[in-house]
């Protein structure tokens, strides 16, 4: 082991006898007491040395026999000791891509932080290269969304749609405007290539593989580029997904507002049909409603999208989407968040398994067995 106090967490002394590691309340961790030399310890930590090293290295500071061990344990447990030779043989390999790892190093330090153990950031950060998701929709928030999956390292990524890209799919982090009057699906491919700090490997290891030798996906991302099929998705649409167990999250922009979510886990958490049963109960006349929003000639000529309203939501549902990727459980699975302009206030709705749906998931507010889910509580600053 070559400990090194993780280099992403700014360093202070409150006072005399104590220490705090990062900055943010999320994040931060004082400990103490620290004297003078320990904390003159504190700077040997920086992944060069190995243990038997630094007890060398502490003897001759005058230290006495085992400080440095102990305060290694102690700074291990406390999840901020890092190791720049751990994480895995994928993380090695990655270590050995230059000029793919100095693209990531900033997603790196911020995994690092995220994740407690010694290497554990680069383990995740090496694993999405592995991953395949999916992502419907090549507007401004689908192709954007795509484009951030790629650039942070997700290697299997693919993107769905139909036509050919018009002026007003053009975004600064999505398609560009020389990409015009080509398909979609093409132009939004290139976009991730061109994202991709390295290639996939061409048979990612591990995961269950589907019928075509591929890794399945991980997770499919619903950002249409109408965002009225994210705000009130349709449960056709989705139930392949629901039948086989694939997650997926919803995005999208309508009218004025933003979405991101649900997320959903089959089985576990509230489904389309979920969404569309509640909002019947709410209101009788919402089939009406909605007949009338799908129905392809009551469709507006050119769907409003803010561009920036699209940036943001495009940020937040990759975001949500790495979490749940790097094997956290993001705010929402099991609800969604709202943001209208002009005020841009995030509104956070908890969506309930309906128990009409055909869908189970309701089954466990009952008790019965279903796959686990944790419970989903929190709020996130507008």
């Amino acid at each position: 082991m070559h400990p090194m106090v993780k280099p992403a967490l700014r360093r202070a002394w409150r006072e005399r006898h104590t220490v705090q590691f990062g900055v943010t309340p999320a994040h931060a961790v004082s400990i103490g007491p620290v004297d003078t030399a320990t904390g003159s310890l504190l700077e040997l930590l920086d992944g060069t040395r190995g243990i038997e090293l630094l007890s060398r290295e502490a003897r001759a500071m005058g230290l006495p026999d085992g400080l440095a061990e102990t305060l290694v344990r102690r700074l291990t447990a406390a999840g901020l000791i890092d190791d720049a030779t751990l994480g895995g043989p994928a993380a090695d390999a990655l270590r050995g891509r230059k000029g793919a790892l100095d693209r990531l190093r900033p997603d790196a330090a911020s995994l690092s932080v995220v994740d407690r153990e010694p290497g554990g950031g680069m383990r995740r950060l090496a694993a999405r290269r592995a991953v395949r998701v999916q992502v419907r929709g090549a507007g401004r928030v689908g192709a954007s969304v795509a484009a951030l999956l790629s650039a942070a390292g997700v290697g299997g990524g693919e993107v769905l749609d139909g036509g050919c890209t018009e002026p007003g799919d053009v975004a600064p982090g999505g398609l560009p405007a020389g990409a015009v009057g080509e398909r979609r699906d093409l132009a939004a491919r290139r976009l991730v290539r061109r994202a991709a700090p390295t290639r996939p490997p061409r048979s990612a290891p591990g995961g269950a593989a589907d019928a075509s030798g591929e890794p399945g996906l991980a997770l499919v991302l619903v950002c249409p580029r109408d965002g009225l099929g994210a705000y009130v998705p349709d449960p056709a649409l989705s139930a392949d997904w629901v039948a086989g167990g694939v997650p997926h999250l919803y995005a999208g922009v309508v009218e004025a507002t933003g979405v991101v979510g649900p997320l959903v886990l089959p089985g576990g958490t509230a489904c389309a049909g979920c969404l569309e049963l509640g909002r019947t109960d709410r209101d009788p006349d919402g089939p009406r409603l909605l007949a009338q929003w799908r129905s392809g000639g009551r469709r507006v000529p050119v769907p409003a999208c803010d561009l920036s309203l699209a940036s943001t939501v495009a940020g937040l549902a990759a975001a949500h989407a790495l979490s749940f990727l790097d094997g956290e459980l993001p705010l929402t699975a099991g609800a969604r968040w709202e943001t209208s302009l002009p005020l841009l206030d995030w509104r956070r709705e908890t969506l309930t398994p309906h128990p009409r749906c055909p869908c189970g998931s309701h089954r466990k507010t009952e008790g019965e067995d279903t796959p686990d889910t944790p419970e989903v509580s929190g709020r996130m600053a507008g």
